[in-house]
């Protein structure tokens, strides 16, 4: 199936028939949701999801395997290292556990460095997992950095090593038949950044969706100069997941910020397809869309290219209601990531920690959030 134009594109997601069906009725029969996406949900289980003590865990990505057991893909890094070592120190690993709401058990690194004359030869992070046939496939950011290894003490934030590595990131993929692997990488990124674009300094925080003829439509995250705002979202596309991954658009498909206001951007997006029309939640960095800082945005679209933010905006907050009845603000909420059952969204999975204010943390895990399923 050979995808040529923008069109070709929405024809291959909704049908014809629906595609005209849409056009003439008005895009609003997109935008009958029942209820803010905050109001589905329930409250997250005390000890679910996945935590390891000497590590610092992030990046939440789950799916349920051959065996019928949940499998959550996830980022880790050794708490001899601060926080912010996930740009240089970061590998991708698998946990496991019987229900979607752990707790996960450690399994296996999936994704270990590999070596320096590799593009992900340092570090692994950002897993996104989904199922494409008859294959497991698994996205990810990876760099490689010239410099020497850090030390346990050395602040790579502060001695510049982080800002080297993260002008690094690429996306990459790998792939198996078997939720255990073994996983086959590619040699180089998938998706590469455009010079001189909006796209000019790097991909990271990919999140694919396969669609029903096995192409792929795949946001990514970049930014014109380098880490500092405005971080932006564009979107591609692929025949398979082998690529080639092509750009639906020259432009990014959100852009929030002014040229007198870059610190109102987006990232970590969560797409999906509801059958319709296109879904995602991602985090609002300023809290200058939903209203709190790294809190949630929901948005739709028809064709993946032009988004449009829901009436209720606001999907998820970094306020959390406990199943014991109690409350807490975290320090983080972040890489939202939905379990599908069915079809539909029963859990919502994310990044987070305790600490006194936000990336300031004492321990960090992947928590989960049931959700009200209609």
């Amino acid at each position: 199936m050979k995808i040529s134009s923008r069109r070709d594109f929405l024809k291959n997601v909704i049908g014809a028939s629906s595609m005209l069906l849409l056009s003439q009725q008005g895009f609003a029969v997109n935008n009958r949701y029942e209820e803010a996406f905050i109001d589905k949900l329930l409250p997250a289980p005390k000890g679910g999801g996945f935590a390891m003590a000497d590590y610092w865990i992030w990046d939440p990505s789950v799916i349920k395997g051959e065996d019928g057991r949940y499998h959550m893909f996830a980022s880790r890094w050794s708490k001899k290292y601060g926080f912010g070592n996930w740009v240089t120190n970061s590998e991708v690993v698998r946990a496991i556990a019987d229900t979607p709401e752990g707790p996960y058990e450690f399994v296996e690194v999936v994704l270990p460095a590999r070596g320096k004359k590799y593009f992900d030869g340092c570090t692994t992070h950002n897993p996104r997992i989904v199922k494409n046939g008859d294959y497991y496939v698994l996205y990810y950011f990876g760099n490689s950095y010239e410099e020497p290894n850090p030390s346990y003490s050395e602040n790579v934030w502060e001695s510049g090593l982080g800002q080297k590595a993260w002008m690094h990131k690429r996306i990459g993929m790998a792939y198996s038949k078997s939720i255990s692997g073994p996983w086959k990488r590619v040699y180089q990124p998938i998706l590469n950044p455009r010079l001189g674009e909006w796209d000019n300094s790097i991909t990271s925080n990919p999140s694919p969706v396969v669609l029903p003829d096995g192409s792929v439509y795949l946001i990514y995250k970049s930014s014109p100069v380098n880490y500092n705002p405005p971080l932006l979202l564009g979107a591609a596309q692929a025949d398979s997941f082998l690529g080639p991954y092509l750009r639906l658009s020259d432009k990014p498909i959100f852009s929030f910020h002014s040229d007198q206001n870059h610190e109102n951007d987006v990232e970590d997006p969560f797409v999906w397809h509801n059958g319709q029309h296109f879904e995602l939640i991602m985090k609002d960095r300023y809290g200058k869309i939903c209203g709190e800082e790294g809190g949630g945005i929901h948005a739709y679209s028809k064709d993946g290219i032009d988004w449009h933010l829901s009436k209720a905006v606001k999907a998820y907050s970094k306020t959390i209601r406990w199943n014991d009845g109690s409350i807490s603000h975290q320090a983080n909420f972040e890489r939202p990531f939905l379990l599908f059952e069915n079809g539909k969204p029963t859990h919502l999975f994310a990044a987070t920690g305790d600490g006194t204010e936000s990336y300031q943390f004492e321990r960090t895990w992947n928590m989960v959030i049931p959700l009200k399923v209609s």
